[in-house]
């Protein structure tokens, strides 16, 4: 029995000791103590950020130094709470930093020995961080550049700037950009590049100081890149000529547009493939065929190398065509000789070509009578006991022969003795 109770009393013991060495000491508190020298000659120096103090040094051996006390902006309490130990009596100057730059800090200081005790507070001292550096005074957006805007300033005149840095606004939200950084003082431009054309940007600029300190922005200005030229209009193709197509269109409104690129397919469909430059307003395609169809498109290209968009749809040109045949009409033996008589194929014909041949295979004849201006021809070099077969071509003003219309054959019967 006496061992249980030994127990208990050990763990118990035990429990209370542990539980001792978990109690967190309490701080001992700071006694103000008024025959403690106190804080006297407070002057202060300001920045944008920071704020210098100087004061009379109190080289009372029983001082260890000084407290400084200051009001927190962010919050309405009036207190002003301790921000910096000074542990030397000998030192009289000190720096607060990080400080918002425009605000009003109220403070105070105080001496303090090495027993807890401090001195009556000094005086209070209001002080003002000095504004937030401006921008630039001068900022402008040069426009109608192709793929980019140019923004140029004036150099900013404090000689703490360091950089500056660009911001960009693309008109569609509120939310601003950081682009660029400029480093240098007395540079003044940047130009941002690569930008779709035809389109708005809104820019302002910071500048920055060599101990990090970030302006307010500038004024903001509004720059837009190039548009492409418009599209060409009016787009015309011939069908009316021999062997060639000119390709003609409307002159672009554009006065910096200097040339025009001229595309061909074979097909509406097909992809469209660079054929000339022209600075005029019409082209001639030579093709060399009769009868051959093609598509085009062309686009404008200004002075600084924009291109206009291809039309949506193109224009098809095609070469004149052949003539229609001739009609042969008949092939009869005269008493002048054979008398071949047809009819024009179509409108176009100026003269024809009547076409006889004479045998077959390798032994094939063939004889063209030439500059015929009727629509008849007599055959008077025939012999009695052979065979013809004749076809007529028609041929247009460009000397473009159609093909030879159907043949029709006659027998010269032989002369009975």
């Amino acid at each position: 029995m006496k061992k249980l109770i030994l127990s208990i009393f050990s763990a118990l013991l035990i429990l209370f000791v542990s539980g001792c060495q978990n109690i967190t000491p309490q701080p001992q508190k700071v006694v103000i103590d008024p025959s403690m020298p106190a804080v006297k000659g407070i002057k202060t120096l300001t920045d944008m950020t920071e704020i210098a103090f100087e004061w009379e040094p109190v080289y009372n051996d029983a001082i260890k130094g000084y407290y400084l006390y200051r009001s927190d902006p962010t919050k309405k309490d009036g207190k002003l709470h301790k921000v910096a130990t000074i542990n030397d009596r000998y030192v009289s100057h000190y720096v607060d930093t990080k400080l918002i730059p425009g605000t009003t800090y109220f403070y105070k200081m105080s001496t303090f020995s090495g027993e807890y005790r401090e001195s009556e507070p000094s005086q209070v001292v209001e002080v003002k961080t000095m504004p937030l550096l401006q921008s630039v005074p001068y900022i402008k957006a040069i426009s109608g550049l192709p793929h980019r805007i140019k923004i140029i300033w004036r150099p900013d005149p404090n000689p703490r700037v360091s950089s500056y840095i660009i911001e960009r606004n693309d008109l569609t939200n509120l939310k601003w950009e950081n682009i660029a950084t400029i480093d240098g003082r007395l540079n003044a431009e940047y130009i941002d590049k690569d930008l779709p054309d035809n389109r708005t940007y809104r820019y302002r600029v910071r500048v920055k100081t060599y101990d990090g300190i970030v302006s307010t922005p500038s004024q903001v200005v509004q720059g837009s890149t190039k548009p492409l030229p418009p599209v060409v209009t009016h787009l015309r193709a011939t069908r009316d000529l021999p062997k060639r197509i000119e390709i003609s269109w409307d002159r672009s409104p554009n006065k910096d547009v200097v040339y025009y690129k001229v595309y061909r397919a074979v097909s509406p469909y097909l992809f469209y493939t660079y054929l000339a430059k022209t600075a005029d307003t019409k082209y001639d395609d030579l093709i060399g065929k009769d009868g051959v169809a093609r598509y085009y498109k062309v686009t404008a290209v200004d002075n600084q190398g924009l291109e206009s968009p291809k039309q949506e749809n193109p224009v098809m040109g095609t070469t004149l065509p052949i003539p229609r045949s001739p009609v042969l009409k008949d092939v009869r033996l005269g008493q002048n000789g054979v008398e071949i008589v047809w009819s024009p194929g179509d409108n176009r014909a100026v003269k024809y070509t009547v076409i006889k041949k004479i045998g077959s295979g390798f032994d094939q004849k063939s004889v063209k009578y030439i500059n015929i201006h009727s629509h008849k021809y007599i055959d008077n070099d025939v012999i009695p006991g052979q065979e013809y077969r004749y076809s007529v071509v028609a041929i247009d003003k460009y000397g473009i022969e159609s093909d030879p219309s159907e043949e029709i054959s006659i027998e010269i019967p032989k002369v009975k003795s």
